[in-house]
């Protein structure tokens, strides 16, 4: 597969997933929720860590909300890097479709939320009891400090645990309950992918039999 075919994919998903998050930022207020089907619902909401909102500050308690959000930029800059190159030389190797398109699909969705992660600090003012506008005269943050849109939420289980289960009696039970985004999706399917075909995207090279000496 082409380095041009894999770059397509690359930028057919990141245009997706902004132009995603863009008419959600401007459509919703932050916690605003709208129900497609019972078990899938468009709920607005803003990460400002990792995956399932973890921040580094929570892992690192001596490291303040600021400098974790800037850690957590720049280790994803340099996992792109990475990313980026591994793309690269699996293309220059001609490996297997599925492990170029899986690592593009890696590649877009890391992208996707690098873009929210460095710039939406910049662009768009607050979402609280209001609706945010793109290139706002009073952003919200500053480059590194954006926050990343997630809305795809898909509770399609959403109960309460019986009275007679021990410790979780009475208690809510949802699955599935985190929320995110388009970005994330294909980051997930790549990896699964990957997983799901390794002996396809990782071909064992067939020994070459040993030259035989002339009796």
């Amino acid at each position: 597969m082409s380095l041009k075919k894999a770059t397509l994919i690359i930028v057919l998903v990141v245009l997706i997933d902004q132009i995603s998050k863009i008419y959600i930022k401007t459509n919703f207020i932050l916690g605003e929720s709208v129900s497609v089907f019972s078990w899938f619902k468009i709920l607005f909401i803003e990460n400002e860590g990792a995956a399932w909102g973890t921040k580094l500050s929570d892992i690192i308690p001596f490291i303040s909300d600021e400098a974790g959000k800037i850690a957590l930029t720049i280790f994803r800059l340099f996992a792109i890097c990475g990313i980026g190159y591994w793309l690269y030389d699996a293309v220059r190797k001609n490996s297997p479709r599925i492990l170029v398109v899986s690592i593009a699909l890696i590649f877009a969705g890391a992208f996707g939320n690098i873009v929210d992660s460095v710039f939406y600090g910049l662009v768009f003012n607050e979402s609280h009891n209001q609706v945010a506008t793109l290139f706002a005269a009073e952003p919200y943050g500053k480059l590194f400090h954006g926050k990343v849109v997630d809305m795809l939420y898909f509770p399609m289980i959403d109960t309460t645990w019986p009275e007679w289960v021990p410790g979780l009696g009475g208690r809510t039970f949802r699955f599935f309950e985190p929320v995110f985004n388009l970005a994330d999706s294909a980051i997930f399917v790549g990896v699964v992918t990957l997983l799901l075909f390794h002996k396809q995207a990782f071909p064992k090279k067939e020994e070459e039999p040993a030259p035989q000496e002339n009796v």
